[in-house]
């Protein structure tokens, strides 16, 4: 008698069966194989990136991960705890928070002349905290550039299935690298998670990564690793395993989830472009489009005083706008210094998650707040 349940450990790289499953729809998006030994499964994301900063950062070392600012900060977080140096790169804003290879490589040199060993580069696509969604001549240069520099290509991609725009489609960094014929060249780490997409299902813990271009004595260190924590839960396993494997054209449950998926989607896209326009029509407020993910990021200028003010409470100006927009409207945004961002200049990050019959009245009340910090402060 065969018995069913979650309630067993799996393989600490996860189910066979959840890899199988997730390994051929990786291959369905990408038309490019996977191997289901190249998974690992995850309670999330997250752990993925425990992994990679302990396979990658040797102790007692100058080790070194170059990191988007704007960035998640997940990432600066797990560099300070296994002892890493953050590198960053600054995103472009003025070209939609694009990645410039020029830069990355001046930043590169840079760190290398200081005596750190840079052993990795992290991209999220699409952008958390600033939305955007990497072009695919874009994904072509960062593959390059890693190949050339030989740096370990840490992909994002948990934002995978949230795309506003018409004019951009995502693109994995391991099928760009495939075509590009650097696939089993280029050490390609890819994230993913059910915690974003449509799906949401953050609190079930599930995800994977996957792991291209490793040799194989280095893929048996990230099992060691995994099975210190004997394996990631099988409840959040499975939901991964559905995530990638939704219902199919012709099957009884299609048309639901189709119908489902798309009213997600289309008012998450319909949401964004309210939220971008209001934040456009404010004093001083520049935003690029919101293309992907679930956030706006906009530049805010702010009144010298309010400035001093900052200054003398020992805060960031940006923390204090945000936080007494939080007083006056009950809206929660976060500082765009708790991201990183350009010196002297300052960011919110705000979500496009309130729902339609609510996004107008949010944009609204921040727009009168807006008004009244300016004026509270002595205008631009």
């Amino acid at each position: 008698k065969r018995h069913r349940g979650v309630g067993a450990y799996s393989e600490s790289a996860g189910a066979f069966i959840v890899r199988k499953l997730v390994a051929e729809a990786v291959q369905r998006r990408d038309g490019v194989f996977c191997d289901p030994d190249n998974l690992f499964m995850t309670d999330g994301a997250s752990p993925a990136v425990h992994y990679m900063m302990d396979l990658l950062l040797r102790e007692d070392s100058n080790d070194g991960l170059m990191v988007p600012i704007p960035q998640y900060p997940l990432y600066s977080a797990t560099l300070t705890l296994y002892g890493g140096h953050l590198v960053p790169y600054h995103l472009n804003e003025s070209s939609g928070w694009s990645l410039d290879v020029d830069v990355l490589r001046k930043n590169l040199y840079a760190a290398r002349e200081k005596g750190v060993c840079v052993r990795g580069l992290v991209v999220i696509n699409p952008g958390n905290p600033t939305g955007q969604c990497l072009s695919d001549k874009n994904i072509v240069d960062i593959v390059h550039f890693c190949y050339d520099e030989g740096l370990v290509l840490i992909a994002d991609e948990v934002y995978q299935t949230n795309i506003y725009v018409d004019d951009k489609d995502f693109n994995s960094f391991r099928s760009v690298a495939h075509r590009e014929g650097l696939l089993e060249k280029l050490p390609v780490v890819s994230l993913h998670s059910i915690s974003k997409g449509f799906v949401g299902e953050c609190g079930r813990r599930g995800g994977y990564m996957e792991v291209t271009g490793f040799p194989n004595d280095v893929k048996e260190q990230i099992i060691k690793l995994a099975s210190i924590n004997l394996c990631p839960n099988l409840s959040g396993q499975i939901c991964c395993a559905l995530m990638m494997n939704p219902p199919k054209e012709g099957e009884p449950s299609y048309e639901l989830y189709a119908s489902e998926r798309d009213a997600i989607l289309g008012s998450l896209r319909r949401r964004a472009q309210v939220l971008v326009s209001g934040l456009r029509k404010l004093e001083g407020v520049t935003c690029n489009d919101a293309e992907g993910a679930l956030y706006a990021f906009p530049c805010i200028k702010l009144p010298a005083q309010a400035v001093a003010e900052a200054k003398r409470i020992g805060k960031q100006p940006d923390w204090l706008y945000s936080r007494e927009m939080l007083d006056a409207t009950g809206i929660v945004v976060v500082p765009g210094s708790g991201f990183g961002q350009e010196d002297g200049t300052y960011h919110f990050r705000t979500t496009f998650l309130p729902s339609e019959g609510d996004i107008g009245s949010v944009v609204d009340l921040l727009s009168v707040f807006h008004a009244k910090f300016l004026t509270k402060y002595g205008g631009l």
